[in-house]
């Protein structure tokens, strides 16, 4: 199986991002390896004697993907038996030429505490915990978006998502079974419903999810998973709430939508 390395004087999270971008394209498998902070010299040389192992044992050149900012750190990287990618080395000039200005590399440049996306991600990553699954019904002025949905069709890791990656704030509250007798907006919502952002699933998924969690229970039941879905739908269509099926759809995909339909601001950079 080739190998691909993902290799920084940072957190490696860009040379991740657009190695894995690309193999993805590719539908063969391949071995990652992440190595974030190769800082120093004798760092890299480390490095570059681990990929050439890799490299004489698979009998093939390991593909290595690398954002690196310090000179001397990457010739000793270019230098190894892998293929190299060099996503900054790509881009840079060109845009130089276009912006007319020099670039000025720094490390962890890309990645660092900004003085104000930090600051939104963290407090916002500790609304969506004080705000999950219904536990406070007393606080919605401050949210950007209330996921609402039933239980495991994703609200919880969305609402993490948004905060953490884009320092959103988001609650997010459950429909239950005690609901669905008379499925109607609650009266604690209503006045933010313009927040309000729908989450569904297909039946036979959630019945396998809650399967797993609770097996031969009611809340696992064919029939209950069935109902719930088609009255929280019913409610979506009735009080014109935007919604999503997250069934085929990773965390990343669910939040990027959410983001793409609200038009909510990121605070990410």
């Amino acid at each position: 199986m080739r190998t691909a390395f993902y290799i920084s004087d940072g957190t490696a999270i860009t040379s991740e991002a657009f190695g894995h971008a690309l193999l993805s394209l590719f539908p063969t498998e391949f071995k990652h390896q992440t190595i974030p902070f190769v800082e120093s010299v004798e760092k890299a040389l480390e490095v570059k004697e681990k990929i050439n192992k890799t490299c004489a044992r698979s009998k093939e050149p390991a593909l290595v993907f690398h954002t690196f900012v310090n000179n001397d750190i990457r010739e000793i990287i270019d230098s190894c038996d892998g293929v190299i990618y060099n996503f900054l080395e790509q881009f840079v000039t060109p845009l130089e030429e276009e912006l007319k200005i020099k670039a000025k590399p720094k490390a962890h440049r890309t990645h660092s505490i900004h003085e104000n996306s930090y600051d939104y991600r963290i407090e916002a990553v500790n609304y969506a915990m004080a705000n999950d699954d219904g536990s406070k019904v007393t606080n919605y002025e401050d949210a950007d978006v209330i996921l609402v949905g039933v239980s495991r069709s994703g609200k919880t890791p969305s609402a993490l998502y948004l905060a953490l990656q884009y320092g959103i704030k988001a609650a997010n509250y459950p429909f239950t079974d005690e609901d669905m007798d008379d499925l109607q907006l609650p009266s604690f919502l209503k006045p933010y419903k313009k927040k309000l952002f729908g989450l569904t699933i297909d039946a036979q998924r959630l019945i396998d999810i809650r399967d797993n969690r609770m097996s031969n229970s009611k809340y696992a039941s064919p029939r209950q998973c069935r109902m719930e879905v088609r009255e929280v739908e019913k409610l979506y269509k009735n009080e014109k709430i935007p919604f999503l099926n997250t069934t085929k759809f990773s965390v990343e995909e669910i939040t990027a939508k959410i983001l793409s339909e609200t038009g909510l601001q990121r605070y990410k950079y």
